[in-house]
């Protein structure tokens, strides 16, 4: 009896210490791993998971055509499945942009849960073909059948510049949260493109999530870093889900790399954006700028 009980506590002993060995190298192997530009994140309190990278197709966009869609339908197409390949999960889509089919194409028999959505509703007199602006619920059932899902995750009211905008689209706002009841969308919110208009964004409680032009140099941007940074953090401590763009300004200084790295340091150092949305327009910039997100991600790490 008493050697059966010594042996068991032996053997209690030994396992115990291998499983803790066994941790100790599995947090090391995970902390040696290097950092992943593609992480899963949750964009605000939407519960909407998303990658740290989104892909984006309205760059220089208006009348439903962009820097992306004048690639060509079968080259858009490839560009964006090659993003979901490499581990993009939320797509960038808008109205104004005539890129709704194109991604539907993409993601065509990818489980609708593997990935997410957004659209935008263009309100303004120009930038569309046609004159008639019909409610969010009309255009809703249109972007639906041409994105082919049965519901949208996130839809913004697109480049707000009033800093009205709140009463001014009063009526598209009441329409939106019906539809976010009934789970056509999951969240709404707006894209901004003045100070008045961010302000005003901030200051909404209906903004689930914001869309913000944000980069290190104030370039495209709606007025200086510092002035806008302050103004999504108080965003996100509200738990809006924040979303950056012209993080390459505009496009810029796509090709001034230290640029890009001091943007995305930048960036990602406020700590209150949730995903960084680029309208990638080759498979190269999609790797490129992820080699930089993760250096970044080490970066801000090792501080």
């Amino acid at each position: 009896m008493k050697m059966n009980r010594r042996r068991f506590l032996a053997a209690t002993m030994a396992g115990a210490s291998g499983m803790a060995l066994a941790s100790s190298r599995l947090a090391a192997a995970e902390a040696a791993a290097p950092p992943n530009p593609y992480e899963i994140v949750t964009l605000g309190k939407t519960g909407i998971k998303v990658t740290r990278i989104a892909q984006g197709t309205g760059t220089h966009g208006g009348v439903r055509e962009t820097s992306q869609t004048r690639l060509g339908r079968e080259k858009l197409i490839a560009l964006l499945k090659t993003g979901y390949e490499r581990g993009i999960r939320l797509f960038d889509s808008a109205d104004k942009y005539g890129s709704h089919s194109h991604v539907a194409a993409a993601l065509k028999g990818i489980p609708r849960e593997h990935y997410a959505l957004t659209s935008k509703i263009w309100r303004h007199a120009d930038g569309l073909p046609e004159s008639e602006r019909p409610d969010a619920n009309v255009l809703l059932d249109r972007f639906r059948k041409e994105l082919d899902t049965d519901y949208v995750d996130i839809v913004l009211l697109h480049c707000m510049m009033s800093g009205q905008w709140p009463d001014e689209q009063k009526r598209q706002m009441d329409i939106l949260d019906d539809l976010k009841s009934k789970k056509i969308i999951r969240a709404h919110g707006v894209s901004c493109h003045t100070m008045g208009a961010l302000r005003a964004a901030v200051a909404s409680p209906w903004v689930d999530v914001l869309f913000a032009r944000l980069n290190a140099f104030g370039t495209a941007m709606d007025g200086p870093p510092a002035e806008v940074a302050p103004l999504l953090k108080t965003a996100r401590e509200a738990g809006k889900g924040v979303m950056a763009m012209k993080l390459v300004g505009d496009g810029k200084f796509k090709d001034d790399r230290p640029k890009i790295d001091d943007s995305i340091r930048y960036v990602m150092g406020l700590g209150s954006v949730d995903t960084l949305v680029v309208g990638f327009e080759t498979p190269a910039e999609i790797d490129d700028f992820s080699a930089r997100v993760r250096t970044a991600m080490q970066a801000k790490a090792a501080v």
